[in-house]
């Protein structure tokens, strides 16, 4: 088994003191020591050093009915700021936050399908990258670093995107490409890991220590939270279970195999089922993922027969892999998330969390809810934006012992 060296253990107890006084700022050393589980004198230093880096500011005192007041730190929120990288297959969108993950600018470029060539995709990124710090107005030096996420399976140390079935890449050294154009440090992962995490820190998996994060768009996977924290797996290939067989024999996956969860319940999927139903529908908009997916979901709004018959046999499907995930990993929430979910929302909710109930087991079912992903932004962009605050963190560290910055880790000078 591989073993954190002492600097891998202070970089992430760092990082996790960062994240508990973003998520409750302002907040005592105690609180911090109570919510993190560490000593209060590691604490005490760990605040020290992120004084130290002007992540966090003194603010006062909590009120006290009696004996020493307890000092307050708060998120300096103008202490940097963080770029989250949300690569889908129709679209690259981008949003820049400061240090209290509040968002200050957004952009967005379409991808029209024939154009998922790695450079035309990086040419995407740096515009968008681009775009939002120009808006937000911030100087290249507060910008700690730009997170990545990217469908597929990614080798986050060496920056490369293994295997990214919806495009057919193999092993692309996406971050050395993208280093050509954007100068500040990128940092890599895929969305399932990406909106795990943005759940666990904003969202409806706040406070729980095992949840799930379903992740419907295009591509379909579960990013996965158990004991507390993110789940990668030994190659950091978990949660590929839209990738798990749910038909024998069934549809074809752009995987390879047959009878993928993905073929059922992704975009293309749903596109699928309607075809199926009435291949003439006005609903279905071939080509146009985005353009079916609204039209099922306003469909469903006006009660249109095909749409909600779709929209059922989809949660169908759905609900029946969800099982599977409640039975085996025993949650406390199932969290619904990306843009799928957010369209078709609450329709889709009810008739998966019925779906469900008719396919899992009585105790892991009881034990866990079924709901719709609370984050009013893009979570995958969020998520991506922790990954950068860690390897901001991890960096600090670095300098310290002059070492070297990793692989994953990529500056150079903007073209």
């Amino acid at each position: 088994m591989k073993r954190g060296t002492s600097r891998d253990i202070r970089t992430a107890n760092r990082y996790e003191v960062l994240r508990q006084i973003i998520a409750a700022s302002p907040t005592s050393r105690q609180e911090l020591a109570a919510a993190t589980g560490l000593s209060l004198a590691t604490v005490a230093t760990l605040v020290g050093e992120l004084l130290d880096l002007r992540m966090i500011t003194e603010v006062g005192f909590e009120d006290s009915a009696g004996g020493r007041p307890r000092g307050l730190v708060a998120v300096n929120a103008s202490g940097g700021a963080l770029i989250g990288v949300d690569i889908a297959e129709t679209y690259v969108h981008v949003e820049l936050f400061d240090l209290a993950l509040n968002v200050l600018a957004r952009a967005e470029e379409n991808t029209p399908p024939g154009e998922s060539r790695p450079a035309e995709v990086v040419g995407h990124v740096a515009a968008a990258v681009g775009s939002v710090v120009a808006q937000a107005g911030v100087d290249a030096a507060r910008v700690l670093g730009v997170g990545v996420s990217v469908p597929g399976q990614v080798d986050r140390d060496t920056g490369i995107a293994e295997y990214a079935p919806n495009w057919d890449w193999h092993d692309v050294p996406l971050l050395d490409l993208l280093s050509e154009h954007i100068a500040y440090p990128l940092y890599l992962d895929n969305p399932l890991r990406a909106s795990a995490v943005a759940e666990l820190w904003f969202g409806a998996a706040r406070g729980h220590g095992d949840a799930v994060v379903v992740n419907l768009g295009t591509g379909v996977g579960a990013g996965l939270v158990l004991g507390g924290g993110l789940h990668r797996g030994v190659s950091n290939s978990a949660g590929e279970w839209g990738h798990t067989t749910l038909v024998l024999d069934g549809r074809l996956c752009r995987c390879g195999n047959h009878g993928c969860v993905e073929t059922y319940v992704g975009a293309l999927g749903i596109m699928q089922n309607l075809r199926e139903l009435s291949p003439r529908s006005a609903l279905l908009h071939p080509g146009d993922q985005t353009a079916t997916i609204d039209a099922l979901a306003a469909g469903v709004t006006a009660g249109e027969p095909d749409a909600v018959k779709v929209v059922r046999d989809t949660a169908r499907y759905l609900g029946a892999a969800v099982a599977v995930l409640v039975n085996v990993l025993n949650p406390e929430v199932v969290v619904l998330s990306s843009w799928v979910a957010a369209r078709l929302g609450e329709p889709l909710l009810e008739e998966v969390r019925g779906a469900v109930a008719r396919h899992a087991l009585k105790r892991p079912l009881a034990a866990s809810r079924i709901v719709l992903s609370p984050i009013p932004t893009d979570p995958v962009c969020l998520g991506a934006a922790t990954f950068a605050l860690e390897g901001a963190l991890q960096s600090v560290g670095q300098r310290s012992t002059k070492r070297t910055a990793p692989a994953r880790s990529r500056t150079a000078s903007a073209s």
